[in-house]
This record gives structure tokens, sequence and C-alpha cells, in this order.
């Protein structure tokens, strides 16, 4: 069941976005290397708590913390422990706030101290594939639009997009219908309509599409041990235009002029 949302759930939503924006933005200022992915997690946390707010995915399906900390090879899903950032590491954190009642979800994938171009060059191309698929979350066009947008950025310059997960929509649930695959055909699959609140999220690899789920039942990884990226924002279907509901503005204000900033053209 598709559920549209009203003009007074989606400003909940709004509201919800905001302290995920402003969690991203406290953690992103710890991303550097020595800091262990846990700390992270509790630093994220503390905050979401301090407004009100619940982390969407500590206990979501048992998951034991309130982030994914992907690093490295890391597609998503992965737990925060003891492992401490090094130079060179990219890290994809991934967070879900409920607040009033609804969920917002974003990602947004770091390079930790100096990541070698081709690294960066992935990054870069990911955050914008994110845009380029929400380009295409406008009423009367098709779930297929969106998926094909991402997939044919991606593909042109080398990448690999990965099948087995997907976006999907948001609201009173973390994850609700529509899913929303980052790969797809113009025209095909569900049509969209104004008021469907979608989580896009590109999950794309430098290397081969293939992924593997590691023993502890969460951590996704390529199966060559190459890098994944990772950017999600929440957003609205609406009419000629899609609204971005999640925001990176707090995160790209903390990291302007670092290596931490992963810029759009």
């Amino acid at each position: 069941m598709i559920y549209l949302k009203t003009e007074e759930e989606i400003n909940l939503i709004k509201e919800s976005a905001q302290v995920l924006g402003k969690a991203h933005a406290e953690v992103a200022q710890w991303v550097k290397p020595g800091i262990t992915t846990k700390k992270l997690d509790t630093i994220a946390e503390d905050y979401i708590r301090s407004f009100g707010g619940i982390p969407s995915f500590k206990g979501f399906n048992n998951f034991p913390a309130s982030l994914c900390m992907s690093v490295n090879e890391v597609v998503v899903h992965g737990i925060p422990g003891n492992y401490e950032l090094k130079d060179g590491d990219i890290v994809s954190i991934d967070c879900g706030v409920k607040l009033n009642g609804f969920h917002s979800d974003s990602a947004y994938t770091y390079p930790v101290g100096e990541v070698s171009k081709e690294v960066m060059d992935l990054l870069t191309a990911t955050k914008k594939s994110l845009y380029k698929g929400i380009e295409q979350a406008v009423d009367g066009l098709r779930v297929g639009d969106i998926g094909f947008a991402v997939q044919h950025y991606c593909e042109e310059r080398g990448y690999t997009v990965v099948r087995e997960l997907v976006g999907h929509g948001v609201g009173k649930e973390l994850h609700e219908a529509p899913e929303v695959p980052n790969y797809g055909k113009r025209g095909k699959g569900l049509r969209l309509k104004e008021g469907m609140v979608l989580a896009i999220e590109p999950m794309i690899n430098l290397g081969t599409k293939s992924v593997m789920q590691e023993k502890d039942g969460w951590t996704i990884r390529t199966t060559d041990r190459k890098y994944s990226a990772h950017f999600e924002h929440t957003v609205v279907v609406r009419k000629g235009k899609a609204e971005i509901l999640t925001t990176f503005d707090y995160i790209e204000q903390v990291t302007a002029n670092t290596s931490l900033m992963v810029e759009v053209k």
C-alpha cells in the first residue's frame, strides 16, 4: 500500500529532516583519522535524542546502532564498532530520525583525510547521480525514470549500480512502498503521484556491481572489495519539480574548505 502524504504530514517530515540534517553535521565535525565508528554513532544518537527525536535505525529489525557506518568496500548496513578511521578511507554515514511520528532518511559519504582522485571522482559521481534521480521524481513520471537517470549517469562514467538494494517510501514507517531501484527503463514502472515521499539513494561501486552479505547478517560489501559510495535524500513527488525534504546544507557548512567536502558542480 502506497500512502500519499498530506501537506501537514509533509511538514512533519520536514521537521524530522531538519534534525536529521543537523545530526549529520554534528557527526561530520568528528570524521577524521583515529576516531572509531562507534564513537560517531554515540555522537549521533545523543544529538538526535537531545531534540526529542528517536534514531530510526536503532532496533529496526534488531539493528544495534543509530547509524549505518559503511567503510570503503562496505556498501550499506555497516555496524559501528571499534574500527578507527584512517587516512584514505571513505565512510558512508546513513541515518534516520523519527520525530512527531514521522521518519526521514539520508546518507552522505565522506573522504577521510586524503583519498585518490579515482575515489573522489566516485563520490562526486554518486552524489551527482542522486540529483539526477531526484529530477525525475515528478508527478506523472515513473519509478523507472528515476532508476534510469541514476544508472545512465553512473554507467556512462564506468561505475556500476548495485541491484540488490533499493530506495523506498518513507513516512510513519521507515520503509514503505514503493521500492525505488537505482536502475530501470524510461517510462516503465509505477506511476509517480504528488504526495509520494521517497528515499532516493544511489549505491554505486568502483568495480563490480556484485555484492555479498557478511556473517553478521547486516554488512553488505562489494565482492571485489573495491570502494562503494552512497548518497541519499528524502524527497516528495511534486508537479513540475520534486521537493527535497532532507538537507546537506548543514553538512556542507561544516565541511566547506576541508577535505571532507564532496563538491558537485
